[in-house]
Protein backbone atom coordinates (compact mmCIF):
# COMPACT_ATOMS: atom_id res chain seq x y z
CA UNK A 1 0.00 0.00 0.00
CA UNK A 2 2.87 2.56 0.98
CA UNK A 3 4.61 2.18 -2.43
CA UNK A 4 1.41 2.48 -4.37
CA UNK A 5 0.68 5.99 -2.50
CA UNK A 6 4.78 6.47 -2.70
CA UNK A 7 4.52 6.18 -6.74
CA UNK A 8 1.24 7.66 -6.87
CA UNK A 9 2.11 11.04 -5.11
CA UNK A 10 5.58 10.87 -7.12
CA UNK A 11 3.48 10.86 -10.35
CA UNK A 12 1.22 13.72 -9.56
CA UNK A 13 4.44 15.72 -8.57
CA UNK A 14 6.07 14.88 -11.89
CA UNK A 15 3.01 15.92 -13.82
CA UNK A 16 2.70 19.40 -11.65
CA UNK A 17 6.14 20.06 -12.44
CA UNK A 18 5.98 19.09 -15.83
CA UNK A 19 2.68 20.89 -16.81
CA UNK A 20 4.26 23.85 -15.36
CA UNK A 21 7.58 24.00 -17.43
CA UNK A 22 4.94 23.56 -20.38
CA UNK A 23 3.06 26.58 -19.66
CA UNK A 24 5.80 28.87 -19.08
CA UNK A 25 7.39 27.92 -22.45
CA UNK A 26 3.95 28.24 -23.57
CA UNK A 27 4.31 31.92 -22.10
CA UNK A 28 7.76 32.61 -23.51
CA UNK A 29 6.37 32.17 -27.06
CA UNK A 30 3.49 34.31 -27.28
CA UNK A 31 4.05 36.97 -30.41
CA UNK A 32 4.08 39.58 -27.42
CA UNK A 33 7.10 37.99 -25.82
CA UNK A 34 9.01 36.85 -28.59
CA UNK A 35 8.51 40.76 -30.33
CA UNK A 36 9.49 42.07 -26.44
CA UNK A 37 12.77 39.52 -26.42
CA UNK A 38 13.21 40.45 -30.17
CA UNK A 39 13.25 44.03 -29.48
CA UNK A 40 15.45 43.93 -25.95
CA UNK A 41 18.41 41.57 -27.99
CA UNK A 42 18.23 44.52 -31.17
CA UNK A 43 18.71 47.03 -27.99
CA UNK A 44 21.62 45.23 -26.74
CA UNK A 45 23.08 44.98 -30.36
CA UNK A 46 23.18 48.43 -30.98
CA UNK A 47 24.39 49.71 -27.00
CA UNK A 48 27.18 46.96 -28.07
CA UNK A 49 27.64 48.76 -31.41
CA UNK A 50 27.61 51.95 -30.21
CA UNK A 51 30.12 51.14 -27.40
CA UNK A 52 32.23 49.74 -29.95
CA UNK A 53 32.01 52.52 -32.51
CA UNK A 54 33.15 55.12 -29.87
CA UNK A 55 35.99 53.10 -28.60
CA UNK A 56 37.11 52.58 -32.61
CA UNK A 57 36.71 56.65 -32.66
CA UNK A 58 38.37 57.88 -29.56
CA UNK A 59 41.65 55.23 -31.15
CA UNK A 60 41.45 56.82 -34.52
CA UNK A 61 41.19 60.60 -32.36
CA UNK A 62 44.76 59.22 -29.84
CA UNK A 63 46.40 58.19 -32.96
CA UNK A 64 45.91 61.16 -35.40
CA UNK A 65 47.19 63.43 -32.82
CA UNK A 66 50.29 61.16 -31.93
CA UNK A 67 50.68 61.33 -35.86
CA UNK A 68 50.36 65.06 -36.40
CA UNK A 69 52.67 65.53 -33.41
CA UNK A 70 55.15 63.45 -35.46
CA UNK A 71 54.90 64.78 -38.50
CA UNK A 72 55.17 68.55 -36.72
CA UNK A 73 58.46 67.50 -34.90
CA UNK A 74 59.66 65.90 -38.48
CA UNK A 75 58.60 69.29 -40.77
CA UNK A 76 59.85 71.62 -37.81
CA UNK A 77 56.44 72.73 -37.13
CA UNK A 78 55.76 73.02 -33.23
CA UNK A 79 53.06 75.78 -32.81
CA UNK A 80 49.34 74.71 -32.69
CA UNK A 81 47.03 76.38 -35.18
CA UNK A 82 45.58 79.35 -33.28
CA UNK A 83 42.09 78.72 -33.55
CA UNK A 84 38.98 81.28 -33.25
CA UNK A 85 37.36 82.04 -29.91
CA UNK A 86 34.08 80.23 -29.56
CA UNK A 87 31.17 82.46 -29.20
CA UNK A 88 29.34 83.29 -25.87
CA UNK A 89 26.36 84.36 -27.14
CA UNK A 90 23.28 83.73 -28.98
CA UNK A 91 23.20 83.77 -32.89
CA UNK A 92 20.12 85.28 -32.11
CA UNK A 93 18.67 87.29 -29.50
CA UNK A 94 15.46 87.70 -28.05
CA UNK A 95 14.34 91.40 -28.87
CA UNK A 96 11.04 90.86 -27.46
CA UNK A 97 12.45 90.27 -24.02
CA UNK A 98 11.82 93.02 -21.34
CA UNK A 99 15.62 93.71 -20.59
CA UNK A 100 15.62 95.03 -24.65
CA UNK A 101 12.57 97.02 -24.16
CA UNK A 102 13.41 99.73 -20.96
CA UNK A 103 16.95 98.18 -20.09
CA UNK A 104 15.82 96.61 -16.71
CA UNK A 105 16.48 92.75 -16.24
CA UNK A 106 13.49 90.84 -15.59
CA UNK A 107 13.36 87.31 -14.61
CA UNK A 108 12.48 85.51 -16.93
CA UNK A 109 10.65 81.74 -17.49
CA UNK A 110 11.58 79.84 -21.05
CA UNK A 111 7.56 79.10 -22.67
CA UNK A 112 7.33 74.98 -23.13
CA UNK A 113 4.52 74.71 -25.27
CA UNK A 114 4.02 70.77 -24.20
CA UNK A 115 3.68 72.21 -20.39
CA UNK A 116 0.29 70.80 -18.86
CA UNK A 117 -1.93 74.70 -18.26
Amino acid sequence: MFRRTFWFTTGVAAGVWATTKVNRKLKQLTPENLAAAAANKAIDAGHRLKDRAVGFALDVRDNMAQREQELGEALGINTAPELPMARQYAAIENRNNPKYVDGSTYETYSYNRNEDH
